[in-house]
């Protein structure tokens, strides 16, 4: 029978990421992310919320930036995988947890795109940004003359999004 073990959450970190080092010298980083549900029961009208706290861990470079990047408060998508841990506690009890090992994750912007985050990631940039100095508004009106073709005799570009 075919598995698949895929996790998306967007939280903000619980606490403050704890980084360290396996015996090799390889990062790991153990997060904690709140996720919130918020909905609205029909019958009676009433809104509901309500918090899943998940354990996140970290390795390799994922690690060292989001320790370094990120504070507890901070909003963080995360994608990865499920992992179930096992122990014994001091009492002899058996225990285990689900954690989610962290394959990919993004920064995500906490509303300020004009300033920088505090000791954070510079803020998120369009995929394509406008050129400096340009701005649609002050070009000129198009005329009913044959498009200009630059002097080398490339294509010229295109401003519109074909979709």
């Amino acid at each position: 029978m075919a598995s698949y073990n895929r996790v998306i959450l967007i939280g903000n970190l619980t606490r403050d990421p704890e980084l360290r080092y396996t015996p090799k010298g390889s990062p790991v980083s153990t997060i904690g992310i709140a996720v919130n549900r918020s909905w609205r029961d029909e019958a009676t009208g009433t809104s509901h919320e309500e918090t899943t706290f998940v354990d996140v861990d970290c390795f390799g470079r994922s690690a060292e930036n989001i320790s370094k990047y990120m504070k507890k408060g901070r909003p963080i998508l995360i994608e990865g995988r499920l992992r179930q841990d096992s122990w014994e506690d001091k009492q002899g009890q058996k225990r285990s947890k689900l954690v989610v090992v962290c394959e990919n994750f993004r920064f995500i912007d906490s509303g300020n795109r004009n300033a920088p985050a505090e000791d954070g990631p510079p803020p998120a940039r369009a995929a394509n940004p406008p050129p400096p100095n340009s701005s649609r508004a002050a070009e000129p009106a198009p005329s009913s003359a044959a498009p200009e073709t630059p002097a080398d005799n490339s294509p010229a570009e295109e401003d519109d999004v074909p979709f």
